[in-house]
């Protein structure tokens, strides 16, 4: 999976050298037709770079003296180029390479280590991928807002909505800063509208932006996939799936049952806890509705190997939706 990434940015990065050299091309032409004397100029250095190149490996009497000299030239050439070049209204790197990316010159890479610019690109790979592209901009943490959340406490529950919400917002932050060393995965159930959606947005911006690889699905859309996967041996969606850093199922319960759709998820989810592959996983559900939609291999699974957070509270959703309407009267 990762190789397939690096070789579409190095194809990514071969482009763009196409583009600076052709771009190179076009302003020399330019320069030549209105300048000819630069065009001149870089001939008569790039005949002298090749006099230093001969010079260099022939034991030749005064070689030093001889070597110097025509690297003065060089220089006193290079200067009347620049001095010519600024005079007729052009920048002094008119003639030089343009690169995106003046760190890596447009490699990807610094010694042995990717560039900041190759990791931009493999983000954009692993956004478009995981089906986040549209949501990433405004599903952050920095806009969740603690303020949808009651702090009146529910005779039921021993928190308030908001002290639930704040510990569980801290317990995310924790998983995101281990998530390398850690191998838990999650399970977000309760109310609908109540920020589990939007929570898991958050967590998979974070994880992307620090370079996982983050596949997000309704699971509905779950289980369409792995019909192709199934009947159109679509080995490269079966990859993602499984082999992805964090697979991402969303609203759990509402996919069309049936005893394939139990049988693959059910697949899925072993295969992932077998190869210690992490997923978070949300449900409208309770615990003891999700009892009554699946099978106990699915359920002991989902209980016995997730931690647990419980989502309550008012419906955002609806809060946002009056808040709107109160604010345009």
């Amino acid at each position: 999976m990762t190789n397939k990434y690096h070789l579409e940015i190095m194809k990514l990065y071969d482009k763009i050298k196409e583009n600076q050299k052709n771009a190179l091309e076009l302003r020399k032409s330019e320069v030549k037709k209105r300048v000819p004397e630069i065009d001149d100029i870089e001939n008569h250095i790039g005949k002298l770079c090749i006099k230093v190149s001969l010079a260099a490996f022939q034991d030749a009497p005064n070689r030093e003296q001889h070597l110097k000299e025509l690297k003065e030239n060089i220089t006193n050439l290079r200067v009347k180029k620049t001095e010519l070049l600024v005079s007729n209204g052009y920048p002094l790197d008119y003639l030089d390479i343009h690169y995106n990316c003046n760190k890596c010159n447009d490699t990807g890479f610094i010694g042995l280590q990717k560039c900041s610019c190759y990791k931009q690109k493999l983000n954009s790979f692993y956004y478009r991928n995981s089906d986040l592209f549209i949501v990433s901009d405004d599903h952050n943490f920095a806009n969740f807002n603690m303020d949808f959340y009651s702090d009146k406490r529910n005779g039921r529950e021993k928190y308030s909505p908001k002290e639930n919400m704040k510990s569980i917002v801290n317990q995310c932050f924790r998983y995101i800063a281990n998530f390398e060393s850690t191998s838990e995965n999650l399970l977000f159930y309760g109310n609908p509208g109540t920020g589990k959606t939007f929570l898991s947005h958050c967590i998979a911006k974070e994880l992307i932006d620090n370079g996982y690889f983050i596949v997000y699905k309704t699971s509905e859309e779950l289980i369409k996939n792995l019909k192709d996967i199934r009947f159109n041996n679509n080995s490269v969606l079966e990859d993602h799936l499984i082999n992805c850093d964090l697979l991402i199922i969303d609203d759990l319960g509402t996919e069309v049952s049936s005893e394939f759709a139990i049988s693959e998820l059910f697949n899925l989810l072993n295969t992932k806890l077998l190869r210690n592959k992490k997923m978070l996983i949300s449900s409208n559900f309770s615990l003891d509705e999700l009892l009554s939609i699946y099978s106990e291999r699915i359920t002991s699974r989902l209980f016995g190997n997730f931690s647990l957070f419980k989502f309550y509270g008012d419906d955002i959703r609806l809060q946002k939706n009056l808040n709107s309407k109160a604010s345009s009267k």
